[in-house]
């Protein structure tokens, strides 16, 4: 039976955050991503998939559909086999302990899918962002965690509120900061990222007098800064480094 008009309707509604917010839910594709979020605790509510793939996923009730038609429901430029819904977590309260993430209104959806990923890879397991923050369900950021979304805990919030209650020190990314290379740091904290064209916001600066930088080696030393992404790298690798000195 071919998918409805009405359905279509509804998937491609989920390309804006307000529906996706009104609905509750947001799109997942292709086969390595869909598999991923298939063995989390992130509820499925529908599949969609081409008949080749049908049997692999016949434990989840697939709509079967034509590459033509889930072309029309795909956000990718080629779709990929695959196409779900699932319920947007509602994550529980934000802990107090360990290493955390801050983002401050980072905009791009790749440099947040990149970040996800990160986080999964350094084991930062929560990652609070402000409300400006692209969204984490937007489907190119679901694209480029990889899956990682499925095991890192996303959290939008007040950062100035945030940042006023908690107890471990905040480190603050900042071209004029200490080298980073020469830092002490700790085992616990927060590390806030600022926004790709203007960094950590003034306001967010005030609650921390923490700054670090990531210095240029470059004998012009021409490069105007490091993408977001790619400081977030480097400083969550040096802050792990710390802490296999510690340990």
């Amino acid at each position: 039976m071919p998918i409805s008009k009405s359905k279509i309707k509804q998937i491609a509604s989920l390309q804006q955050k307000k529906y996706r917010l009104k609905e509750g839910l947001f799109i997942v594709e292709g086969t390595k991503v869909v598999d991923e979020f298939l063995n989390s605790n992130f509820e499925l509510e529908c599949v969609f998939c081409v008949q080749d793939v049908s049997e692999k996923y016949k434990n989840y009730h697939p709509t079967i559909v034509t590459e033509v038609e889930l072309k029309k429901i795909s956000s990718l430029k080629s779709p990929n086999k695959i196409l779900t819904l699932f319920k947007i977590h509602k994550n529980k309260n934000i802990s107090d302990t360990d290493l955390k993430l801050v983002l401050d209104d980072v905009n791009d959806p790749g440099n947040l899918g990149t970040i996800i990923r990160l986080c999964d890879w350094f084991g930062i397991e929560e990652l609070i962002c402000s409300k400006n923050t692209v969204d984490c369900y937007n489907t190119k950021v679901i694209q480029s965690t990889m899956g990682s979304l499925t095991r890192v805990r996303v959290y939008y919030v007040d950062l100035k509120l945030y940042l006023s209650k908690v107890k471990v020190p905040i480190y603050i990314a900042d071209m004029d900061g200490e080298n980073i290379y020469r830092a002490d740091l700790p085992k616990n904290g927060i590390i806030v990222m600022g926004n790709e064209a203007n960094g950590v916001s003034s306001e967010v600066k005030e609650f921390s007098s923490n700054t670090l930088s990531i210095p240029r080696f470059g004998t012009l030393r021409a490069t105007e800064s490091l993408n977001v992404a790619t400081a977030t790298s480097i400083i969550l690798s040096e802050f792990k480094r710390s802490i296999g000195r510690l340990d």
